[in-house]
């Protein structure tokens, strides 16, 4: 049987942390109590988040673009036919020592080995970003949009909708990230080098929303060693 609190007690926790630099679109997809089509997501006690399952998608799609530039072979995710140990028509040197996981079969690339696969749990927890201010202290705010006839280059007709954003305040989300005991002590480094890449999060970035900065403090905890390097860039040896 596993035990959730066993796990916690050993797993090697990150604090994170973000601010944002322009408002926030996080839609639920619709809930009552508001007039926006996509309103924001919010927790139980009416905080403002950004769902730890957007941001683990995020990093394993960073990760996967970090390891394929150094040589590395990856997956497709998330199609599971295409993933470990399937894989089915994914090219490249996969049949290599630094793939192989013990206790489990076939080879595993560097990102199911902390992200997971359909025969592989994952090594990492990410846990929810939850704004730090109170929802009594924040004014949400209504944005309209209206649907495009991409062949046609128009409008659609009654296509207006309504997006509700967070303020565009510089308002501070907080979670973690939990790394496994089995995690692979190379996957800060490669953590910490996809968080880097990730500059904003939610809805509506092409039009100025969901732009963020990292605390310094959040990536110092993840401060990579030259011995983490110099594996992550033997990938094409």
């Amino acid at each position: 049987m596993v035990r959730l609190a066993e796990l916690l007690q050993t797993s090697t926790s990150i604090p994170l942390k973000a601010t944002l630099a322009s408002a926030l679109a996080v839609g639920s997809g619709g809930s009552s109590g508001s007039l926006a089509d996509k309103p924001l997501l919010k927790d139980a006690y009416g905080r403002l988040l950004i769902p730890g399952s957007q941001l683990k998608g995020r990093l394993r799609h960073e990760c996967e673009k970090l390891a394929r530039g150094l040589g590395w072979a990856i997956c497709r995710s998330p199609d599971p036919d295409r993933m470990c140990p399937k894989r089915e028509g994914s090219d490249g040197h996969f049949d290599r020592p630094e793939y192989q996981v013990e206790g489990y079969a076939g080879s595993h690339c560097l990102v199911c080995q902390i992200f997971g696969n359909p025969a592989l749990p994952s090594r990492l927890w990410v846990e929810d970003l939850v704004c730090e201010v109170p929802p009594t202290a924040l004014e949400a705010a209504l944005r309209p949009g209206v649907t495009l006839n991409r062949r046609r280059r128009t409008a659609e007709d009654q296509r207006l909708y309504l997006i509700e954003t967070s303020p565009a305040a510089e308002l501070i989300f907080s979670g973690s990230l939990q790394l496994l005991p089995d995690c692979p002590p190379w996957g800060k480094t490669l953590l910490r080098a996809a968080l880097h890449h990730i500059g904003a999060l939610g809805g509506s970035k092409s039009a100025g929303l969901g732009w963020l900065h990292w605390d310094p403090q959040s990536l110092a905890a993840l401060q990579p060693n030259d011995a983490d390097w110099a594996f992550l860039a033997g990938g094409g040896s």
